[in-house]
């Protein structure tokens, strides 16, 4: 029998004949899903202490700057390392970085649940701040480099409605658990629970997440990551700390110094980028529009959000005496209309553009001011339900604003860029979220001696009031049309 294989001809393409660019491999649904679940791990984990710090300070004798620093520190690893996370993605590939990531977050998350005190514990949070940089920065960047057109915005509505509901999620979990009080884990179980989750979502991402990386992978910026961190830490560090330990020396000259390493960052940046180095922020990327007004919105949006659920956390528990439970079910309305919004997102914003944005922080606005007036209407026999028609409100304004504008912040970067852009913006959010914590937080702290729980909270509710108005304004800025 003669070999078919010798009849048939070969064609070779000749040696010189340009290379076709490589098919990028799409992400499936399931790899939607996984990489999704892996975001919303590290913003759960933001917000679940928030209804456990009674019961963790109880076990564990921690103190208030102890408890603050529970958050904070967890908070400022998270930012601090998140650009780095992005740029190391990129480098050595997403899947890869995203594997990692959440291994790690799964062993910090144990470390936590098993902390014999409060000062292991805190090292143990940072520790997972720092595993959450890792991991998250990848879920941007995959979605960027393995999906287009429609399926690209449908997913990065997905991703901001995630971002949005597991902030939610993250304080009615953290209260269930603690409730539930299992095999008789208390506030540990808030802790152990991700320890599965991330053991499955690992499973899942080794078999549906595809791997990519930048096309021209560079070097990690050693003096840009050094001096952002110092900008971040001589920031945030202060505003978390300092209330607690009694404004201290440290803290003012921390605060002072902060201008100056934020400075040194931008020259620094700006020099690399001059030179044909890539910086870790290349200032080019901030000069792109849509990145440009976009995150100037997501920082007041996320100070706002960040310190609405701070203080609405203790406020329950404190004030109306709710139990850990109870005051993470008044957050479930803010959830639902939450998502809702969020998936109605981009059909709504392929019609009206940035009006959806306007529109939402109006909604957002009007949430806030029913709120304040239920407070003061019923308080001190203020119930769930009571609570749940303006936070119903509240939550679907949010919904129409945080899932539109990160969409419209990662809508013109290029996919070489995918996870630096990805990582500058969830740095900016991050940031954002803790600025509120220290910020509404110490203001709403400061003002229970002197006027009681319920007078505080509406400094603080018409205080963020305040802030959406300026979010509506700076919506202004942002493009007419979002592709």
């Amino acid at each position: 029998m003669s070999d078919t294989r010798a009849q048939t001809p070969t064609l070779e393409a000749p040696a010189d004949a340009p290379r076709k660019p490589a098919v990028p491999a799409l992400l499936t649904p399931l790899g939607l899903l996984t990489v999704l679940l892996g975001a919303a791990l590290p913003m759960i984990d933001f917000f679940i202490v928030n209804v456990a710090l009674p019961t963790i300070d109880h076990d564990l004798h921690a103190g208030p700057a102890m408890l603050e620093m529970v958050v904070a520190g967890y908070g400022v690893a998270y930012a601090t390392l998140l650009v780095l996370g992005g740029r190391l993605g990129d480098m050595v590939g997403r899947r890869r970085l995203f594997l990692w990531g959440l291994a790690a977050f799964g062993l910090t998350s144990l470390a936590c649940g098993l902390a014999p005190d409060a000062g292991t514990l805190v090292a143990a949070r940072v520790a997972q701040g720092a595993a959450a940089a890792l991991l998250l920065p990848q879920v941007l960047a995959t979605i960027q480099a393995t999906t287009s057109g429609k399926r690209r915005a449908r997913a990065l509505s997905l991703y901001g409605g995630t971002a949005g509901v597991s902030s939610a999620v993250g304080q009615v979990l953290g209260g269930l658990l603690v409730s539930v009080d299992l095999a008789g884990t208390g506030w540990r179980a808030v802790f152990l629970v991700n320890v599965p989750i991330a053991a499955a979502a690992w499973l899942l991402a080794a078999r549906t997440v595809p791997e990519t990386r930048s096309p021209r992978p560079s070097r990690v910026d050693g003096p840009g990551t050094a001096l952002l961190a110092a900008t971040l830490i001589t920031l945030l560090l202060p505003l978390t700390e300092g209330r607690a330990a009694g404004w201290p020396l440290w803290s003012w000259l921390l605060l002072a110094v902060c201008p100056f390493v934020g400075t040194a960052f931008v020259l620094v940046e700006r020099r690399a980028e001059r030179s044909g180095r890539t910086p870790l922020v290349p200032p080019s990327l901030l000069r792109i529009p849509s990145v440009n007004s976009g995150l100037a919105m997501i920082v007041p949006f996320s100070v706002g959000f960040g310190g609405f659920m701070f203080v609405v956390a203790v406020a329950l528990q404190n004030g109306l005496r709710y139990g850990p439970f109870a005051a993470g079910l008044s957050l479930v309305p803010l959830c639902a209309t939450f998502f809702i919004a969020s998936l109605a997102g981009p059909r709504l914003v392929g019609r009206f553009g940035r009006r959806v944005v306007i529109a939402g922080s109006l909604i957002q606005g009007a949430g806030l001011i029913a709120l304040a007036l239920t407070v003061h209407a019923s308080w001190p026999g203020t119930s769930v339900a009571g609570l749940a028609p303006s936070m119903a409100v509240l939550g679907f304004g949010q919904g129409m604003v945080l899932p539109v504008l990160m969409r419209i912040v990662l809508s013109e970067l290029p996919v070489a860029q995918a996870g630096v852009g990805g990582g500058a913006m969830v740095t900016t959010q991050q940031s954002g979220l803790a600025l509120g914590v220290a910020t509404l937080g110490t203001l709403f702290l400061s003002l229970l001696p002197g006027v009681g729980i319920r007078d505080a909270l509406l400094a603080a509710l018409l205080t963020q009031l305040a802030i959406v108005a300026g979010t509506t304004a700076l919506a202004l800025r942002l493009p007419r049309s979002v592709r």
